[in-house]
């Protein structure tokens, strides 16, 4: 009977792990911290005192995404539906934890494995160039684990943020590159909207990007813009203790507010709320919102993601941050399901509950 493994497993795993693979091994250590500390479920199928095959999931903290890491089935026992078997109490483990839609990778020349996703429903939405170890590319695969999911998802194309302070440029390239795809989707642009945008100081390092400076960014490329900040005093200004910075930071601030009086921008100091967004989305804007990276990285930083679809239950969003250092990829930063309620709770920043979304639309024709 499949069921979760323990430290005694450890040598098993060790062992099956290099039967199955020849690259991109997991080692005894990561099997260690997996089982003691990960935010995952280690499923093993048990087989005559040893391991025939194990499935690992992760799972995205504050989302309702899961990611099957790996599957391995001992080659000896192949053949007998232990990978099929794995794969049914994968996607059972990850709806007890409520995740909506399970996603994983394979390798493009894995025909086997390819064959036992699509026989269970998997589909192909995307392809890595060069991601294992030894060049090959992966395919990205995914399946709904509740039926009737219809997210009704924007066609939001989706760019990882290259510095770890450009994440509001490269929310906003996301969502002004799905309205016109003239627009330039690369790394000269984000840093580009960068510039325009920043707030140049946050608590160390370069500065951030705070709405107006969005807005305004989006404005002079010709988009529609509307734009909700719950506050009129510069925000993250408490990001940062030197008086000295906070006196730049105020200028800046004031530039943007003179510069959005001039502009033809809507711009509201009140919070948003999320039925006001879906309807924004519903009626062709993309938003883009600032949260607070605490609920998903536990790491108390304003953060800016794109809204990339809404259903009765979930927000969906891409979010340009990758956190390599945890082992995540592209899979669980794009279309990341989140719950209402708890988007409701992180659309907030800092003590003050500082609280911003702008939505940009194609201008209309007249």
């Amino acid at each position: 009977m499949i069921r979760i493994a323990t430290l005694d497993d450890l040598p098993a795993l060790e062992r099956l792990e290099s039967r199955c693979f020849e690259t991109d091994r997991m080692s005894r250590r990561s099997f260690r911290h997996i089982i003691q500390h990960g935010h995952a479920d280690l499923l093993v199928h048990p087989d005559d005192g040893t391991i025939s095959g194990y499935a690992l999931v992760l799972y995205h903290k504050g989302t309702h995404l899961a990611r099957l890491y790996s599957i391995a089935v001992d080659p000896e026992a192949r053949g007998g539906g232990i990978g099929k078997a794995l794969l049914a109490a994968a996607e059972d483990a990850a709806r007890e934890r409520a995740c909506i839609t399970m996603r994983l990778e394979i390798r493009t020349d894995n025909d086997a494995a390819r064959r036992l996703y699509e026989k269970a429903s998997y589909r192909v939405f995307g392809r890595y160039p060069d991601y294992y170890e030894d060049h090959a590319d992966a395919l990205r695969m995914e399946k709904p684990l509740i039926r009737n999911i219809d997210p009704s998802l924007a066609a939001v194309p989706y760019y990882r943020q290259t510095t770890e302070f450009t994440c509001g440029p490269s929310a906003l390239l996301m969502a002004m590159h799905a309205l016109d795809p003239e627009i330039p989707f690369d790394r000269r642009h984000e840093l580009r909207l960068w510039r325009e945008s920043t707030s140049i100081f946050m608590t160390s390092g370069h500065g951030g990007c705070g709405p107006k400076g969005l807005a305004l960014a989006a404005h002079r490329r010709g988009f529609e813009v509307k734009l909700w900040i719950n506050e009129r005093e510069p925000m993250f200004l408490d990001s940062v203790r030197s008086e000295a910075k906070k006196e730049v930071m105020r200028l800046v601030h004031e530039e943007f507010s003179e510069a959005l009086e001039n502009a033809d921008i809507e711009v509201e100091y009140r919070p948003v709320t999320l039925e006001e967004l879906k309807r924004e989305f519903e009626a062709g804007g993309i938003p883009v919102v600032l949260i607070s990276s605490w609920r998903i990285y536990g790491e108390r930083f304003p953060h800016w993601v794109v809204i990339t679809g809404f259903d009765n239950r979930f927000v969906y969003v891409h979010d340009p941050y990758i956190d390599e250092e945890k082992g995540k990829t592209a899979l669980d930063s794009i279309g990341m399901p989140i719950s209402h309620e708890e988007f409701a709770g992180m659309a907030r920043y800092g003590r003050g509950a500082q609280r911003a979304a702008l939505v940009i639309r194609l201008p209309e024709r007249t």
